[in-house]
């Protein structure tokens, strides 16, 4: 799809690619190739998940601050600007999205990697949002999706230190939700994105955008309202009426995504 971000199709799955050796770090042109993946990935009526990955080596290690270390406020702004809109693009693909995590995902990495429905880690995965080290703070979410995935406690702490946070601390504070072999993480993110990908997808669609309200709206009575009307249109879908026909027929549903 670009030179720097790829989007794959296999059946009804997509693979958002990251592929800027040797770190995949994060630069205007990346993010905007990311935006577009993401736009595609939402418009294709043929793709039912989405897997990102980084490759077997690492997700993403974040902004290229060999990029960054000139720029002055009305510089940089257009390029965190960039970034932050992909991310957004992505938490908001109306479908089940999965990040298939090897090696580092830090900074702008693992900002992406928290839009994510879910994060499928290698056991030598390595999260963390490093910026304070570098005299900033996390521009492209971080400051945002980590207190809501983790806790504030715990994203005060990463946050405030900039550590690394390991696979398995990662799994134990709610930031991986599963841990694998290296050379198992990306085909255990395709055969759950396969598996959501052949489940009652509207009713999926519907519940992401429900839960996605929840958490930015940070206030319950919208987040409830929002539910209550994907909850509502749901009840004109064929997948409605099969699922909960099947239900009563004690079998198993066949969902067309109708």
């Amino acid at each position: 799809m670009g030179e720097l971000v790829r989007l794959e199709m296999e059946g009804a799955v997509a693979t958002i690619r990251l592929n800027r050796p040797r770190v995949n770090a994060m630069n205007e042109q990346l993010s905007l190739e990311l935006w577009d993946a993401a736009r595609e990935a939402e418009a294709n009526d043929a793709i039912q998940a989405v897997v990102v990955w980084g490759g077997e080596r690492v997700f993403s290690a974040g902004a290229d601050v060999r990029d960054l270390a000139a720029l002055g406020p009305r510089e940089v702004e257009p390029v965190v600007g960039a970034i932050e809109s992909a991310l957004r693009h992505i938490e908001a693909i109306p479908k089940v999205v999965i990040a298939a995590v090897n090696g580092y995902a830090l900074g702008g990495g693992c900002e992406l990697a928290l839009c994510a429905d879910f994060r499928f880690a290698a056991e030598d995965a390595r999260f963390g949002l490093p910026e304070i080290k570098l005299g900033i703070v996390p521009g492209a979410g971080g400051t945002q999706r980590l207190p809501r995935l983790v806790g504030l406690g715990h994203a005060r702490e990463i946050i405030f230190s900039g550590r690394h946070v390991g696979a398995e601390e990662a799994l134990a504070i709610g930031l991986a939700d599963r841990v694998l072999p290296p050379s198992e993480v990306f085909h255990a993110a395709m055969e759950a994105a396969v598996r959501y990908a052949s489940g009652p997808t509207l009713a999926l669609r519907a519940a992401k955008i429900a839960v996605n309200a929840a958490a930015a709206h940070g206030e319950q009575t919208r987040g409830l309202a929002v539910e209550r009307e994907v909850f509502r249109d749901l009840f004109a879908s064929e997948d409605q009426k099969e699922g909960m026909r099947a239900f009563l027929e004690k079998r198993g549903p066949v969902f067309k995504g109708r």
